[in-house]
């Protein structure tokens, strides 16, 4: 199984990414798909997920400015990132909860990150 991420870069402040990130490999089925990201020097924190029926959770500090949303046909998970703030910077790393066998339990997997840097 792999998680590719892309859409990372470099952007002022008020602006705008999308990031993406696509599921392939040995897949059953996917339920959540998600993001999140690490700043330098800090822990890695929760940016947003969603679910297989589309349902969404934000962190505080980017709920009203993000979006995430998805294409189960795709196995793709999408990351709208709108009004950025330089505090946004950060690597931005997918992940999403997969089977690989039928009747098998879920497990987490992640992609490689993809770097957003927001300038002031």
């Amino acid at each position: 199984v792999q998680l590719q991420a892309s859409g990372g870069g470099l952007v002022q402040a008020g602006g705008s990414l999308r990031l993406s990130c696509a599921a392939s490999g040995s897949i059953v089925s996917l339920d959540v798909m998600g993001w999140y990201r690490q700043a330098a020097g800090k822990q890695r924190e929760l940016v947003a997920t969603i679910t297989l029926g589309f349902n969404t959770i934000y962190a505080d500090s980017v709920r009203g400015r993000f979006t995430i949303s998805r294409d189960n046909a795709k196995r793709t998970v999408f990351l709208q990132m709108d009004s950025l703030e330089p505090e946004d910077t950060a690597v931005y790393y997918c992940y999403a909860t997969i089977r690989t066998r039928p009747n098998s339990y879920y497990n987490d997997y992640w992609g490689q990150g993809t770097q957003v840097t927001v300038s002031s």
